[in-house]
């Protein structure tokens, strides 16, 4: 790679990647399992997202992963500033599990992860740069309210309250930079900015302890006058507005669709690990109709929650829909008696690894729930195929658009303003299988991969436009709700809003039938309905 490449363009982030090192002076894994993700296994994961990419033990994994999801992990970069490649970069999954020391930085797991996929997939990148759609935090009209930081340690956290009836998020953000506040502020909330960048342009030095809370209001209308995020920032004497930005971004020249051969004997030498558990944990009864909290990750290993159903938890473990129901649910669980608990545990030291992701942290913690639902609740399940309310995606009057082949296959979402949390999908290089794997991410009540019976062949883009408020199913109010109740059969008031699956059938010519066919469903065998003692 020519070095001054190396040398321009790519900044602090992707320097840290070490971008000029070559093949042979990378750090690797001491071996690993590379291969095809199975769609019978990732189809029936809700969403279908990457999992992994944190270190347990000794051993490094990623699942459900595309090319795309592996090169953003190994170069430390938003999927957004990686260009060009084939067609299939965001569309074909695989599965990494590889073995290193414990206690390998994330820094040298990245380096290693490059190495991998220049070995495995004869992957090249060449940095670049692009002027491109973002987000610029700037200084406000007035002096910016800032406190110098205090202590060491930095970054920043978002959590949830509530005021009365109105849901609240709460950002903290210690010994930050503005460039880091920037960068926190995209991660934490990614769909506010559209997932664009946010790019610090204030020019304002030093490090900075700051706080907002704003009233989490439809993502659509989180616009200055709204009371939302911007207008939160705008508190702090800053602004944030939509511009371009010209950002560093890594180009794919080549990589091999299919990985070369793992080395013999991997299954032995890859031994899966036991699952996580909690080392200690106190479950205490709380008021059913008071808010809850999902389980989450504090310090020192300290993971709470407040006011769960023991059905939540179950759909939680098991990665099930909210609504998403198991067969043989006892009867004390679908009601509006069930029980609701607040747990405070502590988790091995190593369990959850520094650095990792709010998302990251709940694939341990969910992991963690199940090993205490067993032990503590005394559940005991298994999966059968069952016939079930199955969705297939079935063609009326298609509208769509012949695809250029060369495009990367990729649906992606964007905000809109105007009332109802307004989305627009945005498809390109899509077949209607491909489409059909994905429509679990847009309607929260398939429960179960869709089936393509459209007979329509080929690759086509297309573009959705929706309200996520009209697709959700009518809840009772915030406070006090059943959660194991589920959506209640009441008709919402019309809103001239289009569901998902109004938009799919007047925009695109397409609709959803319920079908029976066999599904794998979660089958409880046993549960009690108290947790033993602390």
């Amino acid at each position: 790679m020519n070095k001054s490449l190396c040398l321009i363009g790519l900044g602090a982030a992707m320097a840290s990647a070490a971008l000029c090192q070559t093949a042979a002076n990378k750090p690797a894994f001491e071996i690993a399992d590379v291969g095809v993700s199975p769609r019978s296994v990732w189809v029936n994961v809700l969403a279908n997202n990457l999992q992994g990419g944190f270190l347990r033990g000794d051993r490094y994994e990623l699942k459900h992963a595309t090319m795309l999801d592996l090169i953003r992990t190994a170069y430390g970069v938003d999927a957004d500033k990686v260009f060009g490649g084939p067609s299939w970069l965001e569309s074909d999954k695989y599965e990494v599990a590889a073995k290193t020391r414990p206690g390998t930085k994330p820094e040298t797991l990245r380096l290693m992860l490059q190495s991998l996929l220049e070995e495995r997939f004869k992957l090249v990148v060449k940095p670049d740069t692009k002027s491109v759609p973002a987000y610029l935090l700037t200084g406000g009209k007035d002096k910016p309210k800032l406190r110098d930081a205090e202590g060491t340690g930095g970054g920043c956290t978002r959590d949830l309250s509530i005021a009365g009836d109105t849901p609240l998020a709460n950002i903290q953000c210690r010994n930050v930079t503005m460039e880091a506040f920037a960068a926190g502020l995209r991660r934490l909330t990614p769909a506010t900015f559209e997932n664009l960048p946010v790019v610090a342009q204030t020019g304002i030095e030093g490090a900075f302890d700051l706080d907002l809370q704003y009233a989490l209001i439809p993502v659509g209308n989180a616009k200055p006058g709204t009371g939302g995020l911007f207008d939160a920032i705008e508190k702090l004497g800053l602004k944030l507005e939509r511009g371009t930005s010209t950002q560093p971004v890594l180009s794919v020249e080549n990589v091999n669709e299919t990985p070369s051969p793992n080395p013999p004997g991997i299954e032995t030498s890859l031994p899966r690990l036991a699952p996580a558990q909690f080392e200690v944990a106190s479950i205490r009864p709380c008021d059913p109709h008071g808010p809850n909290i999902s389980p989450r990750f504090e310090s020192s290993g300290r993971v709470t929650m407040r006011c769960m159903f023991p059905s939540a938890l179950i759909n939680r473990a098991f990665g099930l829909a909210p609504f998403e129901e198991p067969v043989g649910r006892p009867k004390w669980m679908g009601n509006n008696s069930q029980p609701a608990y607040t747990l405070e545990a502590k988790a091995p030291a190593d369990a959850i690894p520094s650095g990792v992701s709010v998302a990251q942290q709940q694939e341990i913690i969910n992991e963690m729930i199940l090993g205490l639902l067993k032990d503590r609740w005394g559940l005991k399940t298994h999966f059968e195929q069952r016939p079930m309310d199955a969705q297939a995606l079935v063609a009326t009057k298609p509208k769509l658009t012949k695809a250029d082949p060369a495009g990367r296959t990729a649906c992606t979402r964007q905000n809109l303003p105007g009332p109802g949390l307004m989305l627009s999908l945005i498809c390109k290089n899509m077949t209607m299988a491909q489409f059909a794997e994905q429509l679990r991410a847009y309607d929260g009540m398939i429960f179960y991969p869709v089936e393509d019976t459209t007979g329509i062949d080929g690759a086509w883009d297309f573009t959705l436009t929706y309200s996520v408020q009209a697709s959700l199913p009518r809840l009772p109010p915030l406070n006090g709700r059943d959660a194991a109740a589920g959506p209640t059969a009441e008709a919402p008031e019309p809103s001239g809003l289009l569901t998902f699956r109004e938009a799919l059938n007047k925009q695109l010519g397409l609709k959803l039938e319920t079908h029976k066919r066999p599904e794998p469903v979660l089958v409880i065998d046993q549960i009690n309905e108290k947790p033993s003692d602390n």
